[in-house]
């Protein structure tokens, strides 16, 4: 498991696992049906297309790629995908290349190739603009995922063209590559939460050793794979696609994305909506905290569904990852199921209350002694096919946040003051995110440019963030602090009362309907709006 876990890709593993959804016990009971309902306030009509741009939005770029007009064409499946994503689209959909320059300090230099896919809007004489999406990750492939997760959004397709991309450093836009598969599976399997100076040394060579990979492969890239340049990328595509202003809707760690945007371009805010909202006040260790928080949370809510208490449910968990590291678990495959690898099984279905199911018939089998269940789901949730070939997403996460983040931590600060306190947030996740701190940017080459994300957004539309109560990967209180961030008048707080990483795509119709009628028809719901 890598700090994927974090902010992981929130509907790569849904698509894979059947993934989203509902609330714990100790949260505050649902609100009454008139609370949920939507204002009557609007936000402002996206201008009309075709507008000229605004020069101060990104000074400096040549009108050669202000002005390019982009070759849409008939979509080659994703070279990077694995899984269902990987097969071609169909009709509907249509890919094209924008350029962009690799460094916006130096935009009349060298360019990258930013992918992208569209699919126009069914209601052509009704139809409102672009509707660009994320899928968080960072990592994730929207040019992959925006047509596998189409039927989620087919409110949305009637008056938007849904526009998907590969953010830089992505996949199929310039992707980060690191390492090859066979380096991947033997980095797997070393033990995540070392417990002896021999583990330790090992789970500290390897991190420096995949910086140096990274650095190795596709070292020109990453100074420049940041979420600042990809948000800039994002003003770009609102230019070259025709629109006065930006519609947007993030996920996870395309909630960051959103933010980062709408900092630098305040004016170009369209409608927005950020869904499992990264807490942009958190640092380097901060984040990772809250991670540890949310996944206990829902792990204590999946036994609690089960008539088991959170404190027996924990603890039948600790046994067994404690079981495992003494010895790994046989599987069907002949690999065996370590304990790191088994603690991403646990976590990849804890992002749906739909995938618990998964998890019991898969711990229910590592107790009686077959690690093939946690297994699956770990292979699923790296990116792991059935020919033992690894996607590239976890590549591009690493750059991608060790090129945002000052954060570092060293073995020392997590062995003497980070475990303790993690651990006791977090009998089962603590200790492994404790120690990925010390080894996610380890050794990395490039400088982190934050310790945290700025987001204030004086002046823009206003921005519908949503956040769950249930979240593991971006807990509840994250959404809260967004909106303090945005800034008064911006961000407007959307709450659901129940699991899962996501609330839009959980099935839930109150959310579903508030944000679909906010990006339809411009209707902002009352601020403290809950959906249970």
């Amino acid at each position: 498991m890598s700090r994927r876990t974090r902010i992981s890709a929130l509907l790569t593993v849904s698509l894979l696992l059947t993934v989203t959804g509902c609330g714990s016990g100790t949260e505050d009971p649902p609100p009454d049906a008139k609370a949920a309902a939507p204002s009557s306030a609007t936000a402002p009509a996206p201008a009309a297309a075709g507008a000229a741009p605004d020069p101060a939005s990104l000074p400096g770029l040549p009108a050669s790629l202000t002005g390019q007009r982009l070759d849409w064409k008939r979509c080659e499946a994703p070279r990077k995908a694995r899984g269902s994503a990987a097969k071609a689209p169909g009709s509907g959909w249509k890919c094209a290349t924008m350029r962009a320059p690799l460094d916006y300090r130096a935009p009349a230099g060298e360019t990258i190739g930013i992918a992208l896919i569209r699919s126009e809007a069914k209601d052509r004489s009704g139809r409102i603009g672009s509707l660009l999406f994320n899928f968080g990750g960072p990592g994730g492939s929207g040019v992959a995922t925006l047509p596998a997760a189409a039927d989620s959004f087919t409110a949305l397709r009637t008056r938007y063209d849904l526009v998907g991309f590969d953010p830089r450093g992505v996949a199929e836009s310039a992707g980060v590559v690191c390492r090859n598969d066979r380096q991947t599976e033997k980095s797997l399997r070393i033990d995540a939460t070392p417990d002896t100076p021999a583990e330790e040394k090992t789970f500290l060579d390897d991190s420096a050793a995949f910086g140096a990979d990274c650095a190795r492969r596709s070292g020109p890239l990453l100074p420049h794979v940041g979420t600042t340049g990809a948000a800039r990328d994002m003003d770009l595509m609102r230019q070259v696609l025709g629109d006065d202003t930006l519609n947007y809707l993030g996920f996870s760690y395309g909630t960051e994305l959103g933010g980062v945007y709408a900092h630098l371009f305040p004016a170009k805010v369209g409608r927005f909506t950020l869904d499992a909202v990264v807490d942009p006040t958190a640092d380097y260790v901060g984040h990772s905290r809250n991670q540890a928080l949310g996944f206990q949370r829902a792990l204590e809510n999946y036994y609690k569904s089960r008539g088991v208490s959170a404190r027996a449910g924990t603890a039948r968990v600790v046994r067994l990852l404690d079981r495992l590291d003494r010895e790994p678990l046989p599987t069907g495959t002949g690999r065996r199921l370590t304990e790191s690898l088994a603690l991403t099984g646990i976590i990849s279905p804890l992002y749906s209350e739909d995938s618990w199911p998964y998890l019991t018939d898969a711990l229910d089998a590592a107790e009686s002694g077959d690690g093939s269940g946690l297994l699956r789901l770990a292979d699923s949730y790296n990116d792991r096919d059935a020919q033992g070939h690894y996607g590239t997403a976890q590549h591009s996460q690493r750059a991608i946040s060790c090129a945002d983040t000052k954060g570092r931590a060293t073995a020392a600060e997590v062995t003497s003051r980070l475990l303790a306190d993690f651990r006791k947030v977090s009998p089962v996740f603590g200790p492994y995110l404790a120690w990925d701190l010390a080894g996610w940017c380890a050794g990395w080459p490039v400088a982190g440019e934050h310790e945290t994300p700025e987001v204030a957004a004086p002046g823009a539309a206003p921005i519908l963030v949503v956040g769950g109560k249930g979240d593991p990967a971006t807990p509840y209180e994250g959404a809260q602090r967004m909106v303090e961030e945005l800034g008064d008048g911006v961000g407007v707080l959307l709450t659901f009362e129940g699991e899962g990483h996501g609330a839009y795509t959980s099935g839930n119709r109150c959310i579903t309907g508030a944000v679909d009628d906010y990006f339809l028809h411009g209707t902002v719901p009352a601020a403290g709006t809950s959906c249970s």
